[in-house]
């Protein structure tokens, strides 16, 4: 689509030079890169590989919603390119992050009020407010404008429970399926 969606997009090769600087041919080196971009570290740790039959892995990072059309599309082709190794994908299960995206996407203050109900019922809210003092006020809520609605229903949720802890999966509120249970307790080499 022509969108530029990184301003200054790490090089390829200055990556691939520190990659393999850093480590071993003979070993099972880890890279990781916990912001990912466009996926340009795995991308020289799969081109690494692919030159010097190295066994590198990676493991990389990104909270950005591209991750899905941009950055794990580059891995796959990389991947295809190379005829070698896999990937897995995984994805972060949402808790209080899902009200945030609910909040950003409603287009009325009925809306918003909704969102606080299920807020009280099954979010996380910050310590520091009183959801009471919310519900006695809720005229004066009312009355801001709908962006500075959604900004404050977005300030009152915790922001330590955005996703679902890895403590937390086998919560049945949290509805974490047994192939995701099963792949994070894999991930932690446990049982």
């Amino acid at each position: 689509d022509g969108e530029k969606l990184f301003s200054y997009p790490k090089s390829l090769y200055t990556v691939k030079d520190m990659v393999q600087i850093l480590t071993n041919l003979d070993d099972d080196d880890i890279v990781l890169d916990f912001f990912a971009g466009s996926g340009t570290t795995a991308q020289a740790v799969l081109d690494l590989n692919k030159e010097d039959e190295g066994n590198r892995k990676f493991i990389i990072c990104e909270q950005m919603d591209y991750i899905k059309d941009v950055t794990v599309e580059r891995v796959k082709k990389v991947i295809t390119q190379n005829k070698e190794c896999s990937f897995i994908y995984c994805e972060l299960s949402r808790l209080n992050q899902k009200l945030i995206d609910e909040i950003t996407e409603v287009k009325t203050t009925k809306e918003l009020i909704k969102i606080w109900s299920s807020i009280k019922k099954d979010g996380f809210i910050s310590y520091k407010v009183n959801p009471r003092e919310i519900d006695n006020n809720i005229t004066e809520f009312e009355e801001l404008s709908i962006t500075d609605q959604k900004k404050f229903l977005i300030e009152v949720l915790d922001k330590n429970h955005l996703y679902v802890n890895y403590s937390e999966i086998d919560d049945k509120d949290y509805n974490i399926t047994a192939d995701d249970k099963k792949l994070n307790k894999k991930f932690y080499s446990l049982k």
